[in-house]
């Protein structure tokens, strides 16, 4: 009969301490991906499509790239005009060349000489006018033709110092605002080429390809649809008892079917808002049925493991 006692007083403890114990409350949900959309700004012939659906890529890695004869001309042309708005640039800065320099240098030594020659001219008919040989009509023309040749001569010379100068500050300031244009014309024709060829922002899964080869692609169009890692998350609704209590950075646990093992995670939201429930006054009979959205982010790492649209089971921790 002790025997009897002992061994039914165990069954009940054990009972008790198995009824006692209840296992964690799971949240139904499922994840979601915010996706991204790869598209050009500029319009074009889809000439090659670098990706498959399915396929992971890497930041940086070329996508897509569209026909671009056109924005390739454009580029080329504004490397033109750059260079030639340079090259004027340069020239009002240096002056005259050394060789039209030269030119006048020679033209100052012809009048040199003319002017040499008038003065010795001048230097006889003054004598001669003096001795009666001539009359004051030749003497003026003489003194006239010196003062010409003189200052000649001193304008040629004029001519060669302001052949060295640079060009006016005003010209030098409009012919620099060209310049900066030309290089801002430059820098638009470079952007609008390489926005031709779009690369992926950052690693990723490619979910779907919505142009082939050989199509238009009107501008802003997705071509390619994919997934970071990073942006895969996972909805699931906690009623009010228990939504009060959950703070961004708790640590949760995802359970999927087919997955090898669970997934952690973390709150990443907590909605403000009741979910489901019409805009009226209700009960406490009926406040069991408000639930609140929460989203919360699995590492990177684990993130693969997941898909979009897959049902979970979410257990807090």
């Amino acid at each position: 009969m002790r025997t009897a006692l002992v061994a039914g007083g165990a069954l009940a403890l054990t009972a008790l301490a198995g009824c006692s114990h209840q296992d964690a409350p799971s949240y139904q949900g499922y994840v979601e991906g915010e996706f991204v959309y790869l598209s050009s700004s500029q319009a074009g012939t889809l000439t090659q499509l670098a990706v498959t659906r399915g396929q992971t890529v890497g930041s940086g890695i070329s996508v897509f790239t569209l026909e671009s004869g056109s924005e390739t001309a454009a580029l080329n042309q504004a490397r033109q005009q750059l260079a030639s708005a340079r090259a004027q640039l340069h020239d009002i800065q240096t002056g005259k060349r050394p060789v039209e320099i030269d030119v006048t240098k020679a033209q100052l030594a012809q009048a040199s000489a003319n002017a040499r020659k008038a003065a010795l001219q001048l230097t006889r008919d003054e004598a001669q006018f003096s001795a009666g040989g001539i009359s004051r009509a030749q003497l003026d023309d003489s003194r006239a033709n010196a003062e010409s040749t003189a200052a000649q001569v001193r304008e040629l010379s004029l001519q060669i110092d302001v052949a060295r100068l640079p060009g006016r500050q005003q010209q030098i300031s409009a012919q620099s605002a060209q310049v900066e244009a030309a290089q801002a014309a430059v820098a638009q024709a470079q952007w609008k080429l390489d926005q031709k060829q779009v690369t992926a922002p950052a690693q990723g899964r490619v979910y779907d390809t919505l142009f082939r080869v050989g199509e238009w692609v009107a501008a802003g169009s997705p071509v390619v649809q994919m997934l970071p890692p990073q942006n895969v998350k996972v909805r699931f609704f906690v009623p009010e008892t228990v939504a009060g209590a959950l703070q961004p950075g708790r640590a949760l646990t995802i359970h999927c079917d087919g997955c090898a093992a669970d997934v952690s995670a973390k709150i990443t939201y907590v909605s403000n808002e009741a979910e489901y429930t019409p805009p009226v006054i209700y009960s406490n009979e009926r406040r069991s049925k408000l639930v609140y959205l929460v989203e919360a982010h699995p590492a990177v790492a684990d993130a693969e493991k997941l898909r979009p649209g897959q049902p979970v089971a979410v257990m807090l921790q």
